[in-house]
């Protein structure tokens, strides 16, 4: 292994995660890592650290010959792709949590760190304490790795484990938010954003698939109904929002991000409150599961002090699975096994399903149950009809077209006198 290196460290923000991180290395002279100076935005806070620490020039840090790492731990992606490029040009590595930064400039920003000869880490921007990034890059080859699929956003998590046990949505949202689960503006996560931008990271290290967030089937949370939860408390399923990739047989990944039900026989079913739970299953190693918590000052300094203790030895991502001659591939050519609930038969077109196996109708909602073409269920105009939830089955992919007849899912429809749009 490469010998020790001394580091000399320039902070990029000092909110829960940046202090944490301080006082750390404080406590921590094994990792012969000092933070030499801080940059903040508002000067005028009162902070537990020296007061001669502190900057709001950013141009102090990058400029700085004896900073050989910075640390980017700020909220805003725009300002954080600024000081992660310029550190680059500038011949420093970078550690960051910022997974909107890493999911939209990925590309550029493994050609700069190679044109640079720098490491960019980034262990903490996906699953906080959980080292699923190292795991992929370094442990599983991708003609092996199966899938990997997972609750990987803390915020949402804890608020379907309170609807579950019979809040409201809005008093779950502000109970994450009391307890620091959920920013004030939490849509990056209740949307599912921040799910599909750690997919997107996952993508690269798993099976090097360098893509965007928007190339794949996304939605939230915020759609649920509370007769959803209701369906899946009497079925003894729950109800997640589960990231997944999986390698079909045709050599392609299937990806998304969807809310789905999951079995109380599934790891997943006992994730519960702010933590994340991945499995990664391989044809050798069949499934391994990973669980800690996945937002927090402690879990996410875990991540951030792993990557500062792993760059002292040197190391570096090299993406061996996007270097190599054999591409994977985003594919949207597969099939899923759907749950949809809504107010009026109306508001979903039910000749968009390859076939329909359920359905049921009561004052208040209808649901269908279904297989449905990713992508026709991507492009259909109520699958982003806010008033219509989606919820996976729990075995929901499905790699060729259903056997069931065309004709015989309308005249199942219509026996059951369903009016079909």
């Amino acid at each position: 292994m490469s010998e020790h290196q001394p580091l000399t460290i320039g902070l990029f923000g000092f909110g829960v995660v940046g202090e944490g991180i301080f006082h750390v290395l404080r406590q921590t002279p094994s990792l012969h890592a000092t933070i030499k100076k801080i940059c903040i935005k508002h000067p005028e806070k009162k902070r537990d650290a020296p007061a001669d620490l502190f900057t709001t020039d950013y141009e102090e840090l990058l400029n700085d010959p004896q900073i050989n790492l910075i640390v980017e731990l700020i909220d805003d992606a725009e300002e954080a792709y600024k000081i992660v490029t310029t550190a680059f040009t500038r011949g420093k590595s970078v550690i960051s949590a910022n997974k909107k930064l890493i999911a939209e400039h990925l590309p550029e920003l493994i050609r700069l760190q190679e044109e640079h000869n720098v490491s960019f880490l980034y262990e903490a921007a996906v699953c906080g304490s959980i080292p699923v990034i190292r795991n992929l890059e370094e442990y599983f080859d991708n003609d092996l790795l199966q899938s990997i699929s997972g609750i990987v956003n803390g915020s949402t998590n804890y608020i379907l484990t309170r609807l579950n046990e019979g809040l409201t949505y809005t008093e779950a949202l502000l109970e994450a938010q009391q307890k620091g689960f959920a920013e004030s503006n939490p849509s990056l996560d209740v949307e599912g954003f921040d799910a599909a931008n750690k997919l997107t990271i996952l993508l690269a290290h798993a099976y090097g698939i360098v893509t965007e967030p928007g190339h794949f089937l996304r939605q939230g949370i915020t759609r649920l109904h509370a007769k959803d939860a209701a369906y899946a408390s009497e079925k003894g399923l729950r109800i997640k929002l589960v990231a997944q990739a999986r390698k079909l047989a045709d050599g392609k990944v299937a990806a998304f991000v969807l809310p789905q039900f999951v079995r109380p026989d599934s790891q997943l079913f006992h994730v519960a409150n702010e933590y994340n739970g991945v499995t990664i299953e391989s044809k050798l190693a069949d499934k391994q599961f990973f669980s800690g918590k996945g937002a927090g000052r402690y879990p996410t300094s875990s991540a951030v002090i792993s990557d500062i203790s792993a760059f002292s030895y040197r190391y570096q991502y090299e993406y061996k699975k996007l270097k190599r001659p054999e591409k994977n591939a985003l594919t949207h050519n597969f099939y899923l096994d759907v749950f949809v609930s809504f107010s009026a038969w109306t508001d979903v077109n039910k000749w968009d399903f390859e076939e329909v196996t359920e359905y049921h109708s009561t004052a208040e909602r209808q649901y269908i149950r279904g297989v449905i073409h990713a992508d026709k269920l991507r492009s259909a105009s109520w699958f982003a009809d806010r008033s219509v939830s989606v919820i996976l089955q729990p075995e929901a992919l499905i790699e060729k077209e259903s056997r069931v007849a065309q004709s015989i899912k309308k005249v199942s429809l219509q026996l059951a006198g369903v009016t079909l749009s």
